[in-house]
């Protein structure tokens, strides 16, 4: 398979031209004038004329033809940093480009510093990224677009390369080059003392690498820069002494300079990314049950607090769920103003190890609730995940696109782990599901019975030891050459896993794929972890709301077909009402995105506290048979329900 990309989408040429017409009236430098020594250190650097009341004019031609609020003036950042010749203040304008996660910002960002090169002159150009796995993603996308850039350029002259600190000669390539270079270089890779592009060095004959990179006025370009705005991160940035920096994202912290913006209503009403829909776990007929939900756990100086959630009785005698925040040695009863809460006082509360006990004996970690049964809930999001899959990919092998399944598990170990619990559930499930779909396995894996190993890779955070060995973070080892081959498949093969050549069609991770990581053939993703203190939901279906392909590489824009279903570990309407609170506070008004609707004409998974058997008509319900109030534990039976077909499993919940 090879990609396609259609050069003409009009929001993305006018991303591009909102930073070219930043610059107009800015000469083009050619490489015989541009060629100079800085100080001592000679360079091919890229240069800037106009001045500052030239640059803000221009600005606010941009932001005032975009519909954006005219800024009053640049904003730039201002830092002393150190030199070939001495301690000096770098100071270089920001402008920032945002745009909806899946609509191919770093394409954009690639094609806008060809423009710049071809309409200015200017020619190096650092992409700095906060992580290895949005390092990766940059890389792949310079990668595919390369020949399709190169025609539509008439072969400009340029480079990519990742920053290797084992390589420092590049470098000096990098300074010394007449062409466009563009490299990629992760913010840990220059952000502290010991780094080696700040140490001397006999391999550039004595010379520091970062005055290398200094002479050459850098244009940075920030992917993803909400993470990179502590003042550590800063001072970095500026020591690299940019001529400006150019900063993509879809959900930018601090918006220097607004010019360009495509919220995620506009990419939807312009049907550039998936329709969400959402299958949730909704709890009914539990006012009885003392629900008890840790949404928080806050560690300030001495002071350690909890936000719970619990069903307090209103004056008027309605019972509504409300969040407290409790101290320990707090009794529930009293701020629930229910008598069932008696038994429950807080004894600890570890912000450390995540969790809040208390004197009955109950203990609850980050996002769990009473009367839920942790596996027994992951048992039928994951049953759930898998039918969609199967429904999905069935419907879709008409138009040659192959399904993938995305799952945020909670621990590494809980799916890494030979026994690891999530891992256990999705063999049972899978085996279960693909038993009633034998002619699709058959035709997608060559058999009626598939190994549900065949069919699923993960990847997850990882870390170097001394002896450069990578390590993935509670995996068993790292060291196999599984891991090696799972990760070059997810992070550096997307052709290979969109083909129905590949087995692998389920996809694992904790938090390494949360940002710079996405494909466009992820229909569903599986919430098995607790997003409300690790990831923002919209960081999640990122991964998957870009348009998909089919095995040709070709763009699929039907709607029908461009669906993503999340199923979550919470109810559709907090989940939605969450996704709708990050929406309000990234763009100020709750209305910029349509809320996802109910996956599959309202099904969900319910869970019936105190109901002895599940509904038999409706959508897919979660039922639990037994609440025990004077014992942590409980004996659930949860059911997923489809169109009138009913699998069933008993399980008991661990005993804390």
């Amino acid at each position: 398979m090879q990609f396609k990309f259609d050069a003409k989408q009009e929001f993305q040429l006018q991303a591009i031209a909102s930073i070219v017409g930043l610059f107009e009236g800015q000469p083009r430098i050619e490489v015989e004038v541009a060629t100079a020594a800085l100080g001592p250190v000679p360079a091919v650097p890229n240069r800037l004329d106009l001045d500052e009341e030239q640059l803000i004019h221009n600005l606010h031609q941009v932001q005032a033809g975009n519909g954006l609020p005219l800024d009053e003036a640049l904003e730039s950042v201002a830092e002393a940093i150190d030199t070939v010749t001495g301690r000096l203040t770098a100071r270089f304008p920001n402008y920032s480009v945002e745009m909806e996660t899946g609509t191919g910002k770093t394409y954009v960002y690639v094609r806008t510093a060809l423009e710049l090169y071809q309409r200015y002159g200017m020619r190096k150009f650092i992409v700095v990224v906060p992580s290895v796995a949005i390092r990766e993603g940059v890389l792949k996308t310079l990668q595919i677009t390369e020949d399709h850039l190169r025609a539509l350029y008439q072969n400009p002259p340029y480079r990519y390369y990742v920053y290797d600190s084992a390589n420092i000669t590049q470098v000096r390539q990098f300074a010394l080059s007449n062409g466009v270079e563009i490299m990629v270089m992760t913010l840990a890779s220059f952000n502290k003392a010991a780094n080696i592009i700040l140490q001397t060095t006999d391999r550039l004959q004595g010379e520091t690498p970062i005055h290398l990179v200094q002479a050459t006025r850098p244009i940075l370009i920030l992917d993803e820069p909400q993470n990179m705005e502590s003042e550590k991160s800063i001072r970095a940035l500026a020591s690299l002494h940019p001529l400006f920096a150019l900063r993509y994202s879809a959900t930018h912290r601090n918006p220097y300079n607004l010019v360009y913006r495509l919220t995620p209503y506009e990419a939807y009403r312009q049907g550039l990314v998936k329709r969400i829909e959402v299958a949730g776990v909704e709890e009914v007929d539990s006012e009885n049950v003392p629900l008890i939900r840790v949404e928080s756990i806050q560690s300030q100086k001495k002071t350690v607090t909890a936000r719970l959630a619990i069903h307090r009785q209103m004056k008027e005698g309605t019972v509504k769920e409300t969040t407290v925040t409790v101290k320990p040695g707090e009794n529930l009863e009293a701020r629930a103003n229910r008598g069932d809460y008696a038994p429950f006082t807080v004894d600890e509360i570890s912000p450390g190890g995540g969790y809040v006990r208390f004197t009955n004996g109950l203990e609850l970690g980050l996002g769990e609730a009473t009367g839920t049964a942790r596996d027994a809930l992951w048992e039928a999001q994951i049953r759930f995940a898998v039918e969609e899959h199967f429904l999905k990919q069935r419907r879709r092998m008409a138009q040659g696109i192959k399904v993938l399944s995305l799952f945020f598990v909670d621990r590494v170990d809980n799916y890494a782990l030979a026994d690891g619990t999530i891992r256990l559930l999705f063999h049972r499930c899978f085996r279960e599901v693909s038993a009633q779909h034998r002619d699709l396995c058959a035709s997608l894996w060559g058999s009626e019975e598939v190994d549900p190993e065949k069919v699923q890779a993960s990847y997850f955070a990882h870390r170097r030891t001394r002896s450069g060995d990578t390590v993935y973070e509670d995996s068993k080892t790292g060291e196999s050459q599984r891991d090696k081959e799972v990760y070059d498949l997810i992070m550096r093969d997307k052709e290979r896993l969109l083909s129905f050549e590949e087995p692998v069609a389920f996809i694992f991770s904790h938090s390494a794929l949360r940002e710079g990581w996405d494909n466009p053939n992820v229909f569903q993703i599986c919430t098995l972890n607790q997003t409300a203190s690790e990831v923002k939901k919209r960081q999640e279906i990122g991964r998957g709301v870009r348009l998909a392909v089919d095995e040709n590489g070709e763009r699929i824009h039907d709607e029908r077909i461009n669906v993503l279903t999340v199923v979550a570990n919470e109810s559709y309407e907090r989940y939605v009402a969450r996704l709708q609170t990050e929406y309000a506070e990234d763009y100020s008004a709750p209305d910029q995105a349509p809320p996802p609707s109910c996956a599959g004409d309202g099904r969900s998974a319910r869970s019936s506290r105190n109901s002895g058997t599940a509904s038999s008509t409706g959508p897919a319900t979660v039922s639990r048979l037994t609440a025990k109030r004077s014992s942590p534990t409980w004996w659930p039976n949860w059911t997923m329900r489809r169109s009138g077909t009913r699998a069933s499993r008993s399980s008991r919940a661990r005993s804390r």
